[in-house]
């Protein structure tokens, strides 16, 4: 979506720039009610083998821990976690039965309705919304690149004791360093496209 290439090819970049701040922007939209979770890792702090397995773990642990607040204010909510078609699929399936039903670090999940399901990204909307937050919330962290995440920022979850964020990370101080003190974006994102002007060059898909 961002380069032009797929279904976005020949979109001139201001329209494919106006595209991603219409999708982010719907994170506000009080009738979706949606709330972000995202585990950020840093590779070279980690095992290879490793990751995986922490990142789910981090978002699993999250969603189950917002979905005990909602029970415990008689809102008994049972949740389900669906992800794009991947290799990963065997590994994502055994880590979810072992956090059921032997624990993690931090306790069991314990609210989900199923075991995580795993669809093509083109056909759910809801799905190539998650890749596009992923991307954006991956780019602040590699690329120093704000706009996006300045976005999704407000919406991450906050639950629990507090309250506990829906973003987990683990980077180095030199990171959050380099974080801290990035300037102002030279090119901004433009204002959000109001509903009722949104063009059909918007609801392309932005998987790529």
């Amino acid at each position: 979506m961002r380069s032009g290439n797929g279904t976005w090819k020949g979109v001139p970049p201001n329209d494919r720039v106006q595209a991603v701040v219409d999708i982010l922007s719907l994170l506000a939209d009080k009738q979706l009610q949606l709330k972000v979770y995202a585990c950020v890792i840093e590779k070279r702090l980690f095992s290879p083998n490793d990751i995986l397995a922490r990142s789910f773990e981090e978002v699993a642990s999250c969603f189950d821990g917002y979905l005990k607040t909602l029970y415990k204010k008689k809102n008994p909510q049972r949740g389900l976690v669906i992800l794009d078609k991947s290799n990963y699929e065997e590994k994502i399936q055994t880590l979810s039965h072992v956090f059921k039903h032997v624990g993690h670090a931090n306790g069991q999940l314990r609210n989900f309705a199923e075991v995580p399901l795993f669809l093509d990204s083109k056909a759910s909307r809801l799905i190539q919304m998650a890749d596009l937050i992923a991307y954006w919330i991956f780019r602040h962290f590699q690329s120093g690149d704000q706009r996006g995440f300045d976005l999704i920022r407000p919406y991450f979850a906050r639950y629990g004791i507090g309250p506990v964020s829906g973003l987990r990370c683990h980077v180095s101080p030199e990171t959050e360093a380099r974080l801290a003190s990035l300037p102002v974006p030279a090119h901004p994102f433009p204002k959000a496209t109001p509903k009722a002007m949104a063009t059909a060059s918007q609801v392309a898909t932005p998987e790529d």
